[in-house]
């Protein structure tokens, strides 16, 4: 599966990413961080996407609204992956335009994401 949804204690919604992502598993785990978000109140997201290969064709990825209901709940994303995939990654969370902040690290910094987020 490209797209493995793990949520942790507290607030922390860790996402594993893989291949080529479809809309469909970008939705599925957006229902996840809305039902943490409901029950916490707010979220922080660790996406772990070092074997991460882009987006699939189909779908309207142009739909922001996730983004707009729910961007001043979600306090921190911390992006792990491929140094090739940092810029598409970080436009595609919003790097900029997001009330929490976004961070980038090295497929080999897990931990120090991980750190990072949870501040």
């Amino acid at each position: 599966m490209p797209c493995d949804v793990m949520v942790n204690k507290g607030c922390l919604l860790v996402l594993r990413i893989s291949g080529k992502l479809s809309k469909t598993q970008l939705e599925a785990s957006q229902k996840v961080a809305i039902d943490l978000i409901e029950r916490e109140g707010r979220a922080r997201v660790l996406l772990l996407a070092q074997t991460f290969d882009g987006w699939e064709e189909e779908g309207n990825w142009g739909d922001l609204s996730f983004l707009m209901k729910y961007d001043s709940q979600i306090e921190r994303i911390a992006i792990v992956g491929e140094q090739t995939w940092e810029d598409d990654l970080l436009a595609f969370t919003g790097q900029g335009m997001r009330t929490g902040q976004v961070k980038y690290f090295p497929s080999a910094r897990v931990s120090p994401a991980q750190t990072w987020v949870l501040e």
